[in-house]
């Protein structure tokens, strides 16, 4: 076998170095999300190191370079960009000037403010039209055994809106509607977001004589949870920061009204390895709810405010922070416990993820606060919603537990709430370049 001179040796494990080096840097690159959102007023750092440079496209003079370093030593470029208004840049990555790697729009917006909640609160939802929660069969006045619904390939997990072009309000409706046709009617369907119809013929049942299709249906379902933020200037308020979905099918419950209500912890199971704890507790002032529901997402429940919404521990309204705004580290959630009273607790952000699209586990989160530990064991049922605080701004809400560790869980980034809620403005405009010296 040939083996290199020394020369040679270190010529080759150079360019593998620099090769290694090369793939980092566009590895790096590519990582960065195809979308920052920026405050107005706002200094950020952006560095390439060579043989990558940075382009800037923009529009209406959105971006002031304060500074452009280069530190000889690391080959690196640092920018320092003030953004001035609002609008939309983009920077433009490329290798050596020429082969283009990576495009990121900057999305320039105003500082959102947001009353933060904490609040504990009942939820109640009425579904549109009906949930199919199971098929069973049905003895029919002849002794055999049916399942229409099963016949005109409904499933569980479908959403009943009509029977013969009549809007379903509820289960009772359903029964209703069933006895007064009788003969083979139209069910309109929903499964996934899409609607199609489909024959049924309900088969009288020997057990009461009544009409029948062999289903069972839900219309509504309620709970607890935590309220996550009010948005003054909208009457806009969103909460849990997860979707609810039926217990049954795990789909996620279509909202034909809402509402959330004031609610008061009774008592708190303890979380424990393998088994998540919950807070429990009642609803009161029914006939003066908090506000109205207008959508169920997986992202969280949102709606109008029916009266404004206030904080007795924090009365001002708190900025909501950008993602790159958000740190590793100590930051505090706010929850309420068996006293009923909202109360700061520290918890640590311990992993914060890149997404350039909305998802629901966009943070780790680890409890660290000894009181709430004692108090709950960490996170437990009814706490999703709770905002988290860092450095004074709203950064997102806790979402999910950890069955395994209760001490840890998953959090959503506020920017995806807001996006949900439909607070966030979004300017666009053409763009023209510049280049960076």
């Amino acid at each position: 076998m040939k083996k290199y001179s020394s020369p040679k040796k270190i010529i080759f494990i150079t360019l593998i170095s620099i090769m290694i080096l090369y793939v980092f840097q566009i590895y790096s690159i590519i990582s960065i999300p195809s979308q920052i959102d920026i405050v107005k007023g706002q200094t950020e750092k952006f560095k390439t190191v060579f043989p990558f440079t940075l382009n800037i496209f923009e529009k209406n003079k959105i971006i002031e370079s304060d500074s452009v370093g280069f530190n000889k030593i690391k080959a690196s470029k640092t920018y320092d960009l003030k953004f001035l208004q609002n609008g939309i840049a983009t920077i433009e990555y490329k290798l050596f000037d020429f082969i283009p790697i990576k495009d990121v729009k900057l999305n320039v917006i105003d500082r959102i403010k947001l009353v933060p909640g904490g609040h504990s609160i009942g939820v109640k939802l009425n579904t549109k039209g009906v949930l199919v929660v199971a098929l069973s069969q049905i003895t029919g006045l002849d002794g055999k055994k049916y399942c229409p619904a099963k016949e005109a390939g409904v499933k569980i997990g479908d959403i009943i809106l009509e029977i013969d072009k009549i809007a379903v309000n509820d289960s009772n409706h359903v029964v209703e509607l069933l006895n007064n046709i009788k003969a083979p009617t139209k069910l309109v369907i929903e499964r996934n977001g899409h609607k199609f119809e489909t024959k049924v013929n309900p088969i009288k049942s020997n057990e009461d004589n009544c009409y029948r299709i062999g289903l069972w249906v839900r219309d509504k379902t309620a709970g607890i949870g935590t309220l996550t933020f009010y948005h003054k200037e909208t009457n806009s308020f969103g909460a849990l920061g997860h979707g609810i979905q039926d217990i049954d099918t795990g789909k996620l419950i279509p909202v034909r009204k809402g509402e959330i209500l004031h609610s008061k912890v009774s008592s708190i199971d303890q979380g424990k390895k393998g088994n998540p704890g919950e807070i429990k507790g009642i609803f009161y002032d029914s006939n003066k709810p908090l506000g109205n529901i207008e959508k169920n997402t997986v992202f969280g429940i949102y709606g109008k405010g029916i009266e404004n919404i206030k904080n007795p521990l924090i009365p001002n309204a708190l900025p909501a922070a950008t993602i790159n705004e958000i740190r590793l580290g100590k930051a505090h959630i706010l929850t309420t416990t068996k006293d009923n009273k909202i109360k700061r607790y520290e918890i640590e952000i311990v992993k914060k993820e890149n997404q350039s699209k909305k998802k629901t586990k966009s943070m780790v989160i680890k409890i660290i606060d000894k009181e709430l530990l004692k108090e709950s064991g960490g996170i437990v049922q009814g706490m999703s919603g709770s905002p988290i605080i860092q450095n004074g701004k709203i950064i997102g809400a806790v979402t999910h537990v950890f069955v395994n560790d209760p001490t840890r869980g998953y959090g959503i980034y506020i920017e995806w709430m807001l996006d949900e809620c439909g607070i966030k403005d979004v300017e666009v405009g053409k763009l023209s370049k510049y280049k960076s010296n």
